[in-house]
């Protein structure tokens, strides 16, 4: 299996960054209440057992056998992200995914305060099985959000289109092409949880690090860090958030040229589908 070029983290410092991004998505309102979830897969052997000490057998929701003999950090239905930096251990699992990629050991701690993994470990799964086995990474965190701007945005028709929507948010701040470049991809609405929706995320994220749910959220995905797959959506949702307020103002702002976002991706040796 290839690996990352990057050191791969304790699970001690996984557990630290899903607290911390999950605060993060809180701070820009990308979660309310319950919503959002997120998940991390690590290709090598952990020991969990010290941080979750109890082991229940689970049927996978979607056959996932490029994960065998990994393990699939995720956080419970229901659990605030808010609350996770504060008692981590209360709100995530860590599944380990069995031979036949069809059943895991969930394990869970003494804290543990959910019933069950987040309602779209389907699709977190699903991801995690894809990216694996197409490009053989052993770490993945995949992060869904429900950032206001962004989701009103796909409630417009107009901006239910890949092309327009990148053109929309990549106009705003020169760091944009540089931290999105190959963009993001916008997935039409189905029913959360769907097998729909799950097979369209799995195509959207084979191209690009983060999908648009319309009228949803966002899911993002990173090779390197669960902070990176939050700045992903920091990213686009910031600028989803000067294009509503452009639409606010009556339009009246030009954004960055085509030319200007043309110069920032050849200064930083930038290579974007979103040039032209």
């Amino acid at each position: 299996m290839a690996t990352t070029d990057h050191p791969k983290p304790t699970l001690d410092e996984i557990i630290e960054q899903i607290g911390e991004c999950g605060a993060r998505i809180c701070e820009i309102d990308a979660s309310e209440a319950g919503a959002g979830n997120i998940s991390v897969y690590m290709g090598w052997d952990v020991e969990v057992r010290r941080h979750f000490p109890n082991a229940e057998e689970i049927t996978l929701p979607v056959p996932a056998p490029a994960l065998a003999g990994g393990t699939v950090l995720a956080t419970g239905s229901g659990r605030r992200l808010r609350q996770i930096e504060q008692e981590p251990l209360a709100a995530i699992g860590a599944v380990k995914i069995h031979a036949d990629g069809l059943t895991g050991t969930l394990y869970t701690s003494n804290t543990r305060k959910f019933a069950k993994l987040t309602s779209e470990f389907n699709s977190h799964l699903a991801v995690h099985q894809d990216q694996v086995e197409r490009r053989g990474v052993d770490f993945q965190a995949v992060v869904h959000a429900q950032p206001p701007h962004l989701t009103y945005l796909s409630h417009i028709p107009a901006y239910r289109d890949t092309a327009r929507m990148n053109a929309a948010i990549l106009r705003w701040e020169p760091e944009s092409i540089v931290s999105l470049s190959q963009g993001i991809a916008v997935l039409p609405f189905y029913i959360p949880g769907s097998e729909q929706m799950g097979t369209a995320n799995v195509e959207g994220l084979r191209d690009f690090e983060i999908t648009l749910w319309s009228k949803h959220g966002t899911m993002s995905r990173s090779d390197v860090s669960v902070y990176r797959a939050v700045d992903r959506v920091e990213y686009a949702e910031t600028g989803a958030k000067y294009e509503y307020m452009d639409i606010v103002a009556g339009g009246r702002a030009e954004g960055l040229t085509k030319q200007e976002i043309s110069d920032v991706a050849t200064t930083f040796d930038i290579d974007s589908p979103w040039l032209g």
